[in-house]
C-alpha cells in the first residue's frame, strides 16, 4: 500500500512539473512577462493585506484614547490609511487575475492542442478500442483542469503560505511567542486536517468520474445508433443501462457529499478553538495591564483574516487534488505510444507512376489472429487490380496496410520503389484517395464534406467532383444548397447519398492511387452503372485498387485477386478465371442466380 501511495505522490509532482512549459512558456515573451508582472502584483497584494490588521489596531487604540476633538486628526489619518491599503490590497489582486488570465487561457489552448494532434497520430487499433464518449470528457475534464490548477497554485497556496509566515513574525513580534504559536498550530491543524480527509475523500471522486464516464459513453452510443435501438424495439433496454450507471454516479455522488460535510465540521472546529484560544490569551493581556484593545483586535483581526484563506485552502486543495485526478487522465492519453510512427530519416515519397508491390506480406492483428499469409501481388502504374472473397478474407484489411494504418509483420509494401514504412505517413496519405464501405460524413455541410478530399478547392472544382459523383443534381435541389448540413454520421442522407459523397470527395483529391473498397454497393442500379462508368474514366492513368463483393462492379480489371482466409488462392482477369472454373467462377454463377431472381 505504502509503494502505491508514493508512486501516486510521484505521479502527482510529475503532472505538477509538465505543466511548467505551459505556464512557461518558450518562445512567448508576452506570456512570461505577464506571469512576472502577476507575481509582482501578488506581492504587494498581500503586503498590503497583511498591513491592514495593523492599521486597524492602531485606530482602536487611538479611539479608546481620545480625550479631546484635537486628537481626531490622527485617527482621521489612520482611517484614510486603513480604507486606501484594503482598496490597493483588493486593486491589485483583480489586476494580477486580469494579467494572468492570458496565461491560464494559452496553457489550456496548447495542451488541448497538443492532446488533440497526439490523438491524431495514433494508431487505428488504439481509437477502435477506445470509448469515444469516455476519451472526450477525460480531454475535456483534463483541460478545464488546468487553468484550474495553474491559477490556484500559483496564488492561492504560494499566498497563503507567504501570509501564514507573516502573520507568525507580527504576532510574535507585537504580542508574544505564545499566540504566534498557538495560530501556528491552528493552521498547522487545519491543513493537516484538509489533507486526511482530502485524501480519503479522493476515491469517491474517482469513482464518481468513472461512473459519469459509463453514464455518458453509454448515452452517446445509444445516441450514435438511434436507428438500430428503434429497429430492436430496445429502448427499454437502452434506458436501464443508463440507469444503472447512473445509479453508481448517485451512490458515489452521495458518499462524496456526505465526508465533504465531515470535512466542513473539522475544519470549522479547529478555526474556532484557535481563535478562542487566542482571544483568551489577548484577553488577559488587557485585564494585566500587558496588552491594548487595540493589540487585542488585530491579533483577533489576524485570526479572522486567515480563516479566508484557510478556507480557500481547504477548497484549493480538493479542487487541486480532483484536477490532478482529470489532467493525469488526460496525460494517460499523452503517454500512449504512438505504434505507427514515421522513421527519424523518413522522406516525403518521390512518386513516378504509382507502382504498388505487396512482398511476401504477413499481419494479424494479434499474435493469435492472422489475417494476412505471405501475400504477394504487384500493381502496376497506371492499372488496376481488384480484391474479392468473402467476408473476413482480408479484402479490406489490404487497404489499411496501404495507408499504413498498421505496421506489417512480416515483408514488405512499397510504392514506386520505395517501402512505405520509410516514407513519410503525411506523404503516403496524399498520394492515395478511398472510397470506403462505411461512408461516415462530419457533423457539417455537403461543401465541408466534399471539400474534405482537397480543403483549397475552389466552388467550380468542388461542383465538378460531385457532378462525376452524380451527386451535384440532388444537392442542388435542397433548400440550402451544398450549405445543407448532413448530421451526426452523415445520417440526415440515405446510405447512397452518403457513398456519392464520399466519391465526390475522393474524385476532388486527384491522387497518384486509388482505392474503392466496396464503393457503388449502397447505390441503386441505374445510378451505379453512371458511377462506375465515371470511376472507370477517373481511373485512367491512375493506379487502382477495387475491393469488391459485387463481381460485376470489376470485370474490367487488369488482374483479379481472389483471397480466402488471409491468403491469395487465384489471381487473373474476369475470363480467365470463370474459365479456370474455381472459386471465382462459383462466386460469379452465384451472382448471376441472384439476379436472375431478382429478375423474376
Amino acid at each position: 500500500m505504502l509503494s502505491n501511495k508514493d508512486d501516486h505522490e510521484r505521479s502527482n509532482w510529475q503532472t505538477l512539473r509538465s505543466l511548467i512549459p505551459y505556464l512557461w512558456p518558450k518562445d512567448q515573451l508576452e506570456m512570461r512577462v505577464r506571469v512576472m508582472l502577476a507575481l509582482t502584483l501578488l506581492a504587494l497584494a498581500k503586503g498590503a493585506l497583511v498591513y491592514v490588521p495593523i492599521l486597524y489596531g492602531k485606530v482602536v487604540d487611538s479611539l479608546t484614547s481620545v480625550e479631546t476633538s484635537i486628537t481626531l486628526t490622527l485617527p482621521v489619518s489612520l482611517i484614510i490609511a486603513y480604507g486606501f491599503v484594503r482598496i490597493a490590497s483588493l486593486v491589485f489582486g483583480e489586476l494580477r487575475d486580469a494579467i494572468f488570465a492570458k496565461v491560464g487561457q494559452r496553457a489550456v489552448r496548447l495542451v488541448a492542442l497538443e492532446v488533440f494532434q497526439h490523438l491524431h497520430r495514433l494508431s487505428l487499433s488504439f481509437h477502435l478500442g477506445r470509448q469515444t464518449g469516455a476519451l472526450s470528457r477525460s480531454v475535456e475534464r483534463g483541460t478545464k483542469a488546468i487553468e484550474l490548477l495553474l491559477r490556484f497554485s500559483l496564488f492561492n497556496i504560494i499566498p497563503t503560505i507567504i501570509e501564514i509566515t507573516l502573520v507568525f513574525i507580527i504576532l510574535w513580534y507585537v504580542l508574544d511567542l505564545k499566540v504566534a504559536l498557538i495560530t501556528l498550530l491552528t493552521v498547522i491543524a487545519y491543513i493537516t486536517y484538509t489533507m486526511l480527509i482530502t485524501e480519503w475523500r479522493i476515491k469517491f471522486r474517482r469513482a464518481m468520474n468513472e461512473q459519469e464516464n459509463e453514464a455518458s459513453t453509454k448515452a452517446i452510443d445509444s445516441l450514435l445508433n438511434f436507428e438500430t435501438v428503434k429497429y430492436f424495439n430496445n429502448e427499454k433496454l437502452e434506458s436501464i443501462r443508463f440507469d444503472t450507471a447512473m445509479a453508481g454516479y448517485e451512490t458515489a455522488a452521495v458518499k462524496s457529499q456526505t465526508t465533504l460535510s465531515i470535512l466542513n465540521i473539522g475544519q470549522a472546529l479547529i478555526i474556532s478553538s484557535g481563535l478562542t484560544i487566542v482571544m483568551l490569551f489577548t484577553g488577559q493581556g488587557i485585564v494585566g495591564g500587558i496588552h491594548t484593545v487595540g493589540v487585542f483586535v488585530m491579533a483577533n483581526t489576524y485570526l479572522m483574516q486567515l480563516y479566508q484563506p484557510l478556507n480557500v485552502f481547504g477548497f484549493v486543495y480538493r479542487e487541486i487534488k480532483q484536477a490532478l485526478i482529470d489532467i493525469e487522465k488526460m496525460f494517460e492519453l499523452l503517454d500512449v505510444n504512438v505504434e505507427v510512427g514515421d522513421s527519424p530519416f523518413a522522406k516525403n515519397i518521390v512518386l513516378t507512376g504509382g507502382n504498388i508491390v505487396f512482398d511476401n506480406v504477413s499481419f494479424g492483428y494479434s499474435r493469435s489472429r492472422k489475417v494476412i499469409k505471405d501475400i504477394s501481388f504487384q500493381i502496376e502504374s497506371g492499372r488496376s487490380a481488384a480484391l474479392v472473397g468473402h467476408s473476413g478474407s482480408g479484402k479490406s484489411t489490404i487497404s489499411r496496410l496501404l495507408y499504413r494504418f498498421y505496421d506489417i509483420d512480416r515483408g514488405s509494401i512499397s510504392i514506386d520503389g520505395q517501402p512505405i514504412s520509410a516514407v513519410t505517413q503525411n506523404s503516403l496519405r496524399k498520394a492515395i484517395a478511398i472510397v470506403p464501405q462505411d461512408t461516415v460524413l462530419f457533423n457539417d455541410s455537403l461543401y465541408h464534406n466534399i471539400s474534405y478530399g482537397r480543403p483549397l478547392a475552389c466552388p467550380s472544382q468542388i461542383e465538378e467532383a460531385a457532378r462525376l459523383a452524380c451527386i451535384h443534381d440532388f444537392i442542388m435541389e435542397l433548400p440550402n444548397g451544398y450549405e445543407t448540413i448532413v448530421g451526426e454520421r452523415g445520417l440526415k442522407l440515405s446510405g447512397g447519398e452518403r457513398q456519392r459523397i464520399a466519391i465526390a470527395r475522393a474524385i476532388l483529391k486527384t491522387p497518384e492511387i486509388l482505392v474503392f473498397d466496396e464503393a457503388t454497393s449502397a447505390l441503386d442500379s441505374h445510378i451505379e452503372k453512371q458511377i462506375q462508368k465515371n470511376l472507370r474514366k477517373l481511373a485512367q492513368g491512375h493506379t487502382t485498387l477495387y475491393i469488391a463483393h459485387r463481381l460485376s462492379t470489376i470485370i474490367h480489371v487488369d488482374e483479379i485477386l481472389v483471397m480466402e482466409a488471409g491468403e491469395i488462392v487465384e489471381r487473373g482477369n474476369h475470363n480467365m478465371l470463370v474459365a479456370h472454373n474455381g472459386i471465382y467462377a462459383r462466386m460469379w454463377q452465384r451472382q448471376l442466380d441472384e439476379d436472375d431472381d431478382k429478375s423474376v
